[in-house]
């Protein structure tokens, strides 16, 4: 299969989004980058051409040549005059990887591995399935946040969490240096468990913009739910993953 058919394939549904605030160029880019570096566009294959890209994804020349000229910027492409452009990495799968069974505090080590970012923070009113499964009104607030969590430079995770553990004192600047669990215990919270439910979930804009993915890509998706002693749901995490750089893993025994 060619380059074209290839990446025809795999974004069906046709890429870039011209509604998306990301420039088109980006969008095209990205797109490529993540194709070459799940290794779904191989070492020595031949890229699409400019015009190529123009007529299947439905952008400019100029949109086209600027995406591969990023690509080329970052040696991820060689362009070789007369014959067209190839794919200059070699994919080599390096996956983070984290237990899906086990201590919570497991979870605390990974925290202290990787970096976090806080894009918000606010103490806000939840929506009603949020205020739901704290088990308080609407009228209630709790401590909401969006972060990223990178390995080596490159993101991976996205998290939303609803949090009843934090007073207005917690900082975007602590939540960056030291992991939750850690600032919680600080407050006063200790989880007993966590109930933990995996799923798939396409890239939405502001999931794909934070992981710098493209639009759609399927994302492996968790919802943990933490529990105190006393059973009382605290916390409410919706994490999103991008598979080509993090995987669960789950060991089991027979007896």
């Amino acid at each position: 299969m060619d380059a074209t058919l290839t990446l025809l394939s795999k974004y069906q549904h046709g890429a870039p989004d011209p509604a998306s605030p990301t420039p088109l160029y980006h969008q095209l880019y990205a797109m490529l980058r993540d194709c070459i570096h799940s290794g779904i566009l191989e070492h020595g294959a031949r890229m699409p051409s400019e015009k190529e890209l123009s007529t299947t994804f439905n952008v400019s020349r100029i949109t086209a040549r600027r995406a591969l000229d990023d690509l080329a910027a970052e040696s991820l492409v060689a362009r070789q005059r007369g014959r067209g452009t190839f794919v200059n990495y070699h994919y080599r799968p390096e996956l983070l990887n984290a237990p899906l069974t086990g201590a919570l505090e497991s979870l605390e080590h990974m925290g202290r591995e990787t970096k976090i970012k806080v894009l918000s923070l606010r103490f806000i009113q939840p929506p009603a399935p949020i205020a739901d499964e704290f088990g308080i009104t609407q009228q209630q607030t709790l401590c909401q946040m969006v972060r990223i969590r990178s390995n080596r430079g490159l993101p991976f995770a996205y998290y939303e969490s609803w949090t009843a553990g934090f007073d207005e004192s917690i900082s975007k600047a602590a939540l960056e240096k030291r992991p939750r669990l850690e600032l919680l215990r600080e407050q006063g919270i200790r989880f007993a468990r966590a109930e933990q439910t995996l799923s798939a979930e396409a890239a939405m804009p502001a999931a794909a913009e934070a992981l710098d993915i493209t639009h759609g890509k399927p994302l492996l998706k968790l919802i943990r739910r933490s529990f105190t002693e006393d059973g009382k749901q605290t916390d409410y995490l919706n994490a999103l993953y991008n598979s080509d750089r993090f995987q669960y893993r789950m060991a089991l025994t027979m007896k």
